[in-house]
């Protein structure tokens, strides 16, 4: 499936149209001055406990992991074909100023996933198993007492993870296997579901050893390559920053259609395509988050921060200096007759830096799309815990492991357009539990910013800062 008509489905789509691009900024916003801009005033500090820490030996607490652990397990399904494909086919659709606002969407997105973070752990409960379950079911449950809301996020959760996380992933892997070494698609598929069910029969105790030692390999490798193509064409870095600032403003029209044409184009894909990389505010990776072992909300918080920054500001955007410095994004396909867009743009983008650079496309596609289905088969299962209980956790594995193998061998053009409506359908009761209990934040934030090395041993510390409903 062409990431291009993703990203139209994305835009266009009557749930993901521009209403629901502004209600998400805009619950953004409200986050980031109710908290008191804390992520970029504390910007230090974010990277000093969440970067700062990634290799510390952190012991879990039985029922949980560690908070890298669970941050890599969010990334795992966070970081996906879009980091790669949906970049390009931004850039193809909205011009070099749809990067300033995928930044942009970015930046406010930093405060969004902190917040959804922050909730999930202050409201997480443990279940039958002793393991954590947390996220937006569980904080629209405990802290709004709106359960009616809360079952509603969690059906089109669980839904959403055989679309978004599992067939339209597959069909990627397997279409890029395909290409480029012949592999048939159906025998890639068996060897995901396969790999896959390895994984996920441990339960998140092994998706989090599998995603923490996995998730930093695969960013470091796709970041090392697009810097070594940077070196090799730095005289062009400045031009590419030139043409990202100077067309996200621009106010020309195109084929003397609306004056501003331009700039609008490249906030929709911008905003788009920042909002679609991160999650958040789609209230998915809270429910990793939820299993972390720490001592306070905010603490884990801080890791949401660091995953939307890991994920946009620097694995996107490396993408996007690649394309506009290799001079790509406005070369024809012989085979389209077409200019460039997708995944086709950013190999003709790694290619043109030297020899085999596309390997490295087809290798992130593998990786990013296969740690993508891991981590949405967790998000999943934790959705159909919550609707009824955990005795449906490993029907729901089988079921999505299989799913995988249809991925692979089908045409999913309307599945992903399932998957977006489910994925909007997700974000809005998640959004009306941030916007209501952002006050709730802001207390929690106050509370662990007044001494914030210090280890709390009990969440009875933070407890009176917490909204509960009326019985």
């Amino acid at each position: 499936m062409d990431a291009f008509m993703k990203l139209n489905s994305e835009v266009n789509g009557i749930v993901w149209g521009p209403p629901m691009l502004i209600l998400l900024i805009g619950a953004g916003l409200i986050l980031v001055f109710v908290t008191g801009l804390v992520v970029y005033r504390r910007f230090g500090f974010v990277m000093k406990n969440t970067f700062g820490k990634m290799f510390d030996k952190t012991a879990a607490a039985e029922g949980g992991i560690t908070p890298f652990q669970a941050v890599s397990t969010a990334l795992a399904a966070t970081v996906g074909t879009g980091n790669i494909a949906g970049v390009a086919t931004a850039i193809a659709s909205g011009g070099p100023g749809a990067v300033f606002w995928m930044w942009f969407a970015a930046i406010i997105g930093m405060t969004t996933k902190f917040a959804e973070v922050t909730l999930s752990i202050a409201y997480r409960e443990r279940n039958e198993a002793g393991e954590y379950s947390g996220g937006p079911m569980y904080y629209i449950t405990n802290g709004l007492g709106m359960k009616w809301l809360a079952t509603i996020f969690a059906i089109f959760g669980a839904l959403a993870a055989f679309g978004i996380g599992s067939m339209t992933q597959a069909n990627s892997i397997a279409a890029a296997m395909e290409s480029s070494f012949g592999i048939p698609k159906l025998a890639m598929g068996i060897i995901i579901a396969v790999a896959a069910g390895v994984i996920l029969i441990g339960g998140i105790k092994r998706i989090g050893q599998f995603a923490e030692k996995i998730v930093p390999f695969m960013a470091a490798a796709y970041i090392l390559g697009a810097l070594v193509i940077l070196v090799i064409e730095a005289k062009q870095i400045p031009a590419a920053f030139g043409l990202i600032f100077g067309r996200a403003f621009s106010l020309e029209a195109a084929g003397g259609g609306i004056l501003g044409y331009t700039v609008m184009q490249a906030m929709r894909f911008g905003v788009a395509r920042g909002v679609f990389t991160n999650e958040a505010g789609l209230g998915s990776a809270p429910i990793a988050h939820a299993a972390a072992t720490t001592d306070h909300p905010v603490r884990q918080g801080l890791w949401g921060a660091f995953e939307v920054f890991v994920d946009t500001i620097m694995i996107c955007s490396m993408t996007a200096l690649v394309i506009l410095t290799s001079g790509m994004a406005d070369k024809i396909d012989p085979n389209t007759g077409k200019a460039f867009t997708g995944a086709a743009l950013t190999t003709q983008a790694f290619n043109s830096g030297f020899t085999g650079g596309g390997l490295i496309v087809t290798f992130g596609i593998l990786l990013f799309a296969f740690t993508t289905i891991v981590g949405w088969c967790y998000y999943g299962e934790k959705c159909m815990e919550y609707l009824v209980g955990s005795k449906a956790i490993i029907p729901y594995r089988i079921v999505f492991v299989l799913s995988t193998i249809v991925g692979a061998i089908g045409a999913l053009t309307i599945v992903w357009d399932i998957s977006d409506t489910l994925n909007g359908l997700m974000a809005i009761p998640n959004l009306i539990a941030l916007i209501a209990l952002s006050g709730v934040v802001a207390k929690l934030v106050k509370d662990f910013f007044r001494d914030p090395n210090r280890i709390r041993t009990s969440p009875a510390e933070y407890e009176s800062a917490l909204k509960r409903p009326k019985k």
